[in-house]
């Protein structure tokens, strides 16, 4: 079939091609695919890193927010919680106090005790335990034991005489805030034994021999030499701010 070359009209032969005034029209047509066409490549490769880009923005501005105090704590819904179901305390007595601290010595002490069995193996029943105790024992003057007639005054009223009992050394206070245990070797029955009937006070004898040892190291480290001098120089500037010039301060045998 011959064509004329002014007419441009498809036929089954001959499709209609583009033209001129058909390539815009074709370039703005936004219509889906046709069923079993090909996709466009890297749509959803593209959308996956879309989403992950978007989570890691939240995650960075939740975490900022966080951290400039602008939003409150997340909490853990398994967070460690810790209920207090002790009692008030009950005052049992009041004791008044006529004592001068004049001295207080801090002390260190580390405590190496082992319970074992002879003949038994180590690995079977032992128990040792390494203990560093930390205390403090304070040195004072019971001023309720001056026995009368102990304050001699001049009779010019110038001098004063006092005689004072010997220091002590008070209770070993074991400050268990700065005690820890250091390390700790136990047996296979040992182990055994606490899970089956625990015992809560175990670590007592360390406690004990802990402030043993404090107590003694205290009476060898002139602490109550010490308190007597501190107070028999808190007395002379007592007495003197009341007009004593001369002051004597000696202490009873201890």
């Amino acid at each position: 079939m011959a064509r004329d070359g002014d007419i441009n009209e498809p036929t089954r032969e001959f499709p209609g091609y583009p033209t001129a005034d058909t390539l815009p029209a074709r370039s703005d047509d936004t219509s889906p695919p046709r069923p079993g066409g090909s996709a466009p490549t890297g749509g959803p490769a593209r959308g996956l890193l879309m989403v992950l880009g978007a989570a890691a923005l939240a995650v960075v501005v939740l975490l900022g927010a966080q951290a400039t105090g602008i939003f409150p704590d997340f909490r853990n819904p398994f967070a460690k919680e810790q209920t207090d179901r002790s009692q008030p305390p009950l005052l049992k007595s009041i004791q008044d106090l006529s004592r001068y601290v004049a001295a207080e010595g801090n002390f260190q002490v580390v405590v190496d005790l082992q319970n074992d069995r002879n003949n038994v193996p180590e690995f079977l029943l032992n128990q040792r335990t390494l203990f560093v105790g930390a205390g403090s024992v304070e040195a004072y003057v019971d001023f309720t034991k001056i026995s009368e007639g102990a304050v001699v005054e001049s009779a010019d009223g110038k001098s004063v005489e006092i005689k004072l009992p010997a220091p002590q050394l008070g209770k070993t206070n074991l400050d268990l805030q700065k005690s820890y245990v250091f390390a700790e070797e136990r047996g296979l029955l040992n182990r055994l034994g606490e899970l089956v009937n625990g015992d809560p006070n175990r670590q007592q004898q360390v406690y004990q021999l802990a402030e043993e040892r404090i107590t003694a190291a205290a009476r060898d480290s002139g602490l109550t030499q010490r308190a007597e001098e501190n107070t028999r120089k808190m007395l002379e500037g007592l007495l003197r701010s009341l007009g004593y010039e001369k002051v004597t301060v000696t202490y009873a045998a201890p």
